[in-house]
């Protein structure tokens, strides 16, 4: 269990000789526009009276294989978010970083606070503050992923047909049986990601919508697991209407099997 006392900007190292460390890092630096034309970030719109970036966190929060979180926030966000966090007792947040403009910026930005911080060489899992409904095998697998292959890439498989359309406007049909739906998280060792973002900032190539792309674009070897179609994004309204009837679903099946054990004694 982390350190409850380790808040943001922590000064404590981890010394190079201890077991690397797990890593979650949530990228929550975006507004939004396509969600919602408030002044609420997506990820700060509520379900039940909690924010979707809350309910995404308490997934990693409450895995034990999980030693630390990293948290890349809208900057005029930052101070909410921590009262967010004394309110809903998430304690393993050892860092809060300024999202930046990008998805690339605000994953380089909560990794160089790693890399200030801890010494070792931890497996850092790269996850969307909009995915909620992550669950505890995607994130153990994707551990048990990077120490046996180096790299984890969370996929599903691909449900409809996808088209790539040429210059001259004809189109490709790939095999639906060769396509994966990329999602997250996307886990690596620190020093192996890190090494590639130096790599891409200075041949000024931050254009990566996401680390998968620009692995794979340095030629990294990338393994995949297939997670849960649950595991969405929530970018559209639409979204959040499945994310809020999964949501009652899982509740419904919680209080089911509750009432059952009871009934069992």
């Amino acid at each position: 269990m982390a350190n409850p006392n380790k808040t943001r900007y922590t000064d404590n190292h981890v010394t190079s000789e201890t077991a690397p460390r797990n890593i979650a890092v949530i990228l929550a630096g975006g507004h939004g526009r396509r969600f919602s034309k408030t002044d609420i970030p997506k990820q700060f719109h509520e379900l039940n009276g909690k924010p979707i970036l809350i309910y995404t966190l308490e997934h990693f929060e409450r895995n034990d294989k999980i030693d630390a979180i990293v948290i890349a926030c809208l900057e005029s966000w930052i101070s909410e978010l921590e009262r967010l966090l004394k309110k809903f007792r998430i304690s393993k947040v050892e860092g809060i970083v300024r999202g930046g403009v990008s998805y690339w910026l605000s994953t380089h930005n909560a990794l160089k606070h790693i890399k200030k911080h801890d010494s070792g060489n931890p497996i850092v899992l790269i996850h969307d503050g909009v995915r909620p409904l992550i669950d505890a095998q995607t994130i153990d697998r994707n551990i048990e992923a990077v120490r046996k292959y180096g790299s984890c890439i969370t996929c599903t498989p691909a449900i409809e047909t996808y088209a790539n359309k040429k210059n001259d406007g004809k189109l490709t049909i790939p095999k639906r049986d060769d396509l994966l739906i990329v999602r997250a998280p996307q886990s690596f060792y620190l020093n192996e990601i890190w090494a590639v973002y130096e790599k891409a900032r200075s041949e000024n190539h931050d254009r990566f919508i996401d680390c998968c792309s620009m692995m794979n674009h340095y030629g990294m070897n990338l393994h995949t697991i297939i997670g849960s179609s649950e595991n969405i994004k929530i970018t559209y309204p639409m979204d959040f209407l499945v994310f809020k009837a999964i949501e009652e679903a899982r509740k419904d099946d919680d209080s089911l099997t509750s009432d059952l054990q009871h009934d069992s004694f």
